[in-house]
């Protein structure tokens, strides 16, 4: 899975040749592991709401100077499925480009065989996650470009 970055990679390998019902333990623990928000986060300023997930999600994506993109996520600890999907994308994008995020296949959650253990509803809230965050990584590397052109 070369359309990816590495780490992400290995966790949608992880979770399309495991069972169902390991799958759903799999999701668990990825909701245990969303980082918390730094202190300057905790209101949610600067960052995006997801409207489209069930339950209240916030994404905040910041490319670095080295092209690097650090991402922070919210969501309530009632919603696992949904801290699920942070998890997974906060581990597997760990380290990444800006350019590897924006590669990442907008069928991730597919690939990943989520579809025979939660529902399409909630499969439609994580790829609208993934498509928010690839958002702003694009509008700031089009600002970064725009910048550097009149410079």
């Amino acid at each position: 899975m070369s359309d990816m970055p590495p780490k992400l990679a290995e966790i949608v390998d992880e979770f399309s040749s495991a069972p169902r019902e390991v799958v759903l333990e799999m999701l668990l623990e990825f909701a245990d592991s969303v980082p918390p928000l730094p202190a300057e986060l905790k209101n949610h300023e600067g960052m995006e709401q997801v409207p489209e997930c069930q339950t209240q999600f916030f994404l905040r994506a910041q490319v670095q100077p080295d092209e690097t993109v650090t991402t922070w996520f919210d969501c309530p600890p009632e919603a696992p499925t949904t801290r699920a999907f942070a998890g997974i994308l906060s581990e597997g994008l760990e380290g990444a480009t800006a350019g590897e995020i924006l590669t990442v296949p907008d069928d991730l959650y597919s690939r990943m065989g989520l579809a025979t253990a939660i529902s399409p509803l909630r499969i439609r809230g994580g790829t609208a996650i993934l498509a928010r965050l690839k958002r702003q990584i694009r509008e700031q590397e089009e600002a970064r470009e725009q910048e550097e052109a009149r410079s």
